[in-house]
């Protein structure tokens, strides 16, 4: 429960810590320069642009604690010029490296994507939208599944043991989700830690959640007891993100072996139960791990929309409507099971 709450405030706490970047890009002194002078100018080169000038000499805005409009507008404004200023700049500096005929560099762990009426990555943005709106519809459907159409215990508590689990997991989902979408709409520090540390903490807890039901933990103290570690894991990997240094490669790293970790805890499980519903398991398992490989030979957008990270949310849409269609068969059979049991012990 302690790693819980040292996630939870790292999460709010991470946008008034500095952090450093490391890509091949971002690492480019030209491109440093280059930003620094239009955050200074509103600049770059003879070319001027009225928002990207990050004002210095702006008097502190004074009113009562709890009007936080201007203070929050000014950091909007702030991290806006910024994000313009790194576009523009990426965007000179690959032109430079294409007349070179050099190969296109990642900054800040992306890549330079056409912008679409303000938004960067904007296939990106539109499938994580889509994969929220999708796990938001799953959800739900497994809500109603649940209270309205399974039976209850008392208090209309569910047969089904793992709906905690589930709860917490749609909730995850839907939030790490929320934040790609935003992040991948425009680029500010403050979201793109959310976006990387939700997606850590999503990944961390969906292994928990494989292991877990994989081997049919129900006692409490268990449930506990086996994913601490993990846990303890992912709350250091965050600790490390944020107060050391935000390791692109590192992450990357991190969370494909815990997504391959999950997928083979599932493969192996579907493989050897005799669920009824395994034959959707295993084909989520097998595109999700199609779709995983895309984060190892990861390529540069094509026509500057579509790279490999928005090809693999693009994969994931129809996925999380099957994986959800699996959590519901889930509940139902075992709850079926759970209730034969108790008439037999009768």
């Amino acid at each position: 429960m302690l790693n819980c709450y040292v996630i939870a405030f790292i999460m709010v706490f991470s946008p008034f810590i500095a952090i450093s970047n490391a890509s091949a890009g971002d690492a480019d002194p030209l491109y440093r320069s280059c930003v620094k002078q239009c955050e200074e100018t509103g600049c770059i080169g003879e070319r001027c642009f009225p928002n990207c000038k990050i004002a210095s000499d702006e008097a502190p805005i004074v009113g009562p604690p709890w009007n936080m409009l201007g203070p929050l507008y000014a950091q909007w404004k702030k991290g806006h010029s910024k994000s313009n200023c790194r576009y523009y700049c990426m965007l000179d500096r690959e032109k430079e490296r294409e007349l070179l005929k050099k190969d296109p560099e990642k900054y800040h762990g992306k890549w330079l994507f056409k912008c679409i009426y303000g938004i960067q990555y904007p296939a990106s943005m539109a499938f994580s939208f889509l994969n929220l709106v999708m796990h938001f519809h799953g959800w739900m459907s497994f809500i109603t599944l649940l209270y309205n159409k399974l039976p209850l215990k008392a208090r209309k508590r569910p047969y089904y043991d793992y709906a905690t689990l589930w709860h917490i997991y749609g909730l995850l989902s839907m939030n790490s989700w929320f934040w790609s979408a935003i992040f991948h709409t425009q680029y500010f520090e403050l979201i793109e830690r959310l976006d990387y540390f939700s997606a850590v903490a999503l990944l961390g807890y969906s292994l928990v959640l494989a292991i877990l039901r994989s081997f049919n933990v129900k006692d409490e103290a268990t449930r506990v007891m086996i994913p601490a570690p993990l846990i303890s894991f992912v709350a250091t990997h965050i600790m490390y993100l944020n107060f050391y240094k935000l390791d692109y490669e590192w992450n990357s790293k991190v969370c494909l072996i815990m997504s391959v970790a999950q997928l083979v805890t599932w493969a192996i499980w579907g493989g050897v139960s005799h669920h009824p519903s395994r034959w959707k398991l295993l084909f989520v398992v097998l595109i999700s791990g199609l779709a995983v490989s895309l984060q190892i030979y990861d390529f540069p957008p094509y026509e500057g929309l579509i790279d490999a990270e928005a090809l693999r949310h693009a994969i994931t849409i129809p996925l999380t409507y099957l994986w959800w269609s699996f959590i519901r068969d889930d509940a139902a059979f075992l709850t079926s099971e759970r209730l034969k049991s108790s008439k037999k012990s009768k």
